[in-house]
């Protein structure tokens, strides 16, 4: 078969219209009791649909609102808060008035309702000027259009002007407690899209919205990926090996605009214009592309990445569980950097993982040179000595500020930093650094592994004289003996000394195992 030039492209920026674009449905999109947005809609919930920016909602509750208005029923009214948030009170209802009045005359004139024209003589004397007469609309409504149930989608949720969005919401909850019982309610079902769960905002002390189901958008699955790339296939005869569908898939955990920037740059980039199938290590050259590429999507999640840097690499290197309400890693779950599952917390993403973890180490790589023949023995191994008095010294670079986000110098920056430059000798897929890691009797805070070579990092904050021997002592029976490791480090942080004043490692003997101990001026 030849190739034949394709008649839709591979999203990347906003709505997806499946006339222009490759698009598949979203499957499982469910509430916390397993139902989905059709029966949420026929039981008049009210409910938050809420997913990071770019990962298809607003393409996801039209294409929903197309499928439900085949039922005659059903009235539905797409809104979007996207520019609101500056608005006076009077414009920014006065703009909800025009777009809920144009749509549901439009609706009723297209269903030839018998009670268009008592609509129309009651919308036309019928203003919305505040909260209050927004509710009243939907009262007035509810006596003259029984038969019809109005659906309201709003989008951008988060963009409503702040002073209103109390007023707002408590309006929606009274609309729907008053007429809970009763199926003959004009205002029959409203979704809030956003990236926020709206149903957890606390406002004056209590959530005026939690009377709505939470809804989650996930992202593709495998067969999503799958039929999204087989379009592609069936216009141009291009075909996606399995492994290749699947290795996308992995790396981006069905995240949708990387799938589709992923697809963009297999076909237009690394396999253009040919039949030739599509590869797994098509694949590898085409995430290398995406890594070093500045978009949009990038640009929209960088911001809080770097932050809440410290959180996100702790996560990176598997160094907490989650901790529900915890403000960092709620910020992170918002804009899609992290996902929760029960206790476990991680990075999304391969992709996320990899793009993030290289921003935040360039300040460091710039600092060192990996190259240089001082940080290797004969035998190839690491000269982790020479390794970690250049890193004193780059501390004594960048100076103390850093440690200090508090009153107190905080550990994890410490832990950070160290990390970030041990992570050159493994960025090239020479080794492995792991962060945080469980060993038989606890936590190590630092293992870097080189050439088979374990080198395991114990690092503290000087907070008491008995800080070395706290360290030695973890250092020497929870980490080395399970690891089965004769030499350890231990790199303490020490308020007391000026940062800058260099300090000589020491060496200590316990229990036959050999470390070296080096107190890292952090004083200001």
């Amino acid at each position: 078969m030849n190739y034949k030039k394709p008649k839709r492209y591979f999203e990347k920026s906003g709505v997806v219209d499946p006339g222009a674009s490759y698009y598949v449905p979203l499957e499982n999109v469910t509430n916390m009791d397993n139902q989905d947005i059709k029966t949420m809609v026929d039981l008049g919930r009210y409910f938050s649909i809420f997913s990071p920016r770019q990962t298809g909602k607003t393409t996801f509750f039209e294409g929903f609102c197309h499928e439900l208005e085949k039922d005659p029923t059903y009235v539905a009214i797409l809104l979007s808060f996207q520019d609101y948030k500056q608005l006076e009170k009077a414009t920014f209802y006065g703009l909800i008035e025009e777009a809920i009045f144009e749509q549901l005359v439009e609706r009723l004139e297209e269903l030839n309702c018998e009670n268009t024209e008592s609509v129309r003589d009651l919308l036309n004397s019928h203003h919305l000027t505040d909260h209050i007469s927004f509710r009243k609309l939907f009262e007035k409504l509810n006596k003259v259009i029984p038969p019809k149930k109005i659906i309201i989608f709003i989008d951008e949720f988060d963009g409503i002007p702040i002073g209103e969005l109390e007023n707002f919401l408590t309006t929606l909850r009274e609309l729907y407690q008053k007429y809970k019982k009763r199926t003959d309610k004009a205002l029959y079902s409203v979704g809030l899209v956003g990236i926020r769960n709206i149903t957890k905002l606390i406002v004056g002390g209590v959530s005026p919205f939690n009377i709505a189901d939470q809804v989650k958008l996930p992202p593709f699955t495998l067969k999503n990926v799958r039929d999204l790339y087989a379009q592609y296939t069936e216009e141009t005869n291009q075909p996606f090996t399995e492994n290749a569908v699947k290795k996308v898939f992995d790396e981006t955990a069905g995240q949708p605009w990387l799938v589709n920037r992923l697809g963009t740059i297999l076909t237009v980039d690394i396999k253009p214009e040919t039949t030739e199938p599509i590869t797994e290590q098509d694949v590898e050259k085409a995430i290398e592309i995406l890594l070093y590429e500045e978009n949009s999507h990038f640009d929209n999640v960088t911001e809080k990445a770097k932050q809440y840097k410290e959180t996100f690499i702790d996560v990176v290197f598997n160094g907490v569980e989650y901790i529900p309400g915890d403000e960092e890693q709620s910020i992170l779950l918002t804009h899609g950097l992290i996902m929760a599952e029960g206790k476990d917390v991680r990075v999304s993403n391969p992709i996320y993982q990899k793009r993030f973890t290289r921003t935040f180490f360039r300040d460091v790589a710039a600092k060192v040179d990996v190259s240089f023949r001082r940080y290797y023995l004969p035998d190839g191994s690491l000269n982790m000595e020479r390794v970690l008095i250049d890193f004193e010294k780059y501390i004594a670079q960048i100076g103390a500020a850093a440690f200090y986000s508090t009153n107190k110098p905080m550990e994890v920056t410490g832990k950070f930093q160290l990390t970030a430059w041990l992570y050159q000798f493994v960025s090239e897929g020479t080794g492995e650094l792991y962060y945080e890691s469980r060993t038989g009797l606890g936590i190590m805070d630092i293992m870097l592994i080189y050439k088979d070579k374990k080198y395991i990092i114990e690092t503290k904050v000087k907070r008491y004289p008995g800080t070395i021997d706290e360290a030695l002592e973890q250092l020497t029976e929870r980490y080395l003996l399970p690891e089965r490791v004769s030499h350890g480090y231990i790199v303490i942080f020490d308020s007391k000394t000026r940062v800058g004043k260099l300090c000589t490692p020491q060496k200590h003997i316990v229990e036959g195992k050999e470390m070296l101990s080096f107190n890292i001026g952090i004083g200001r």
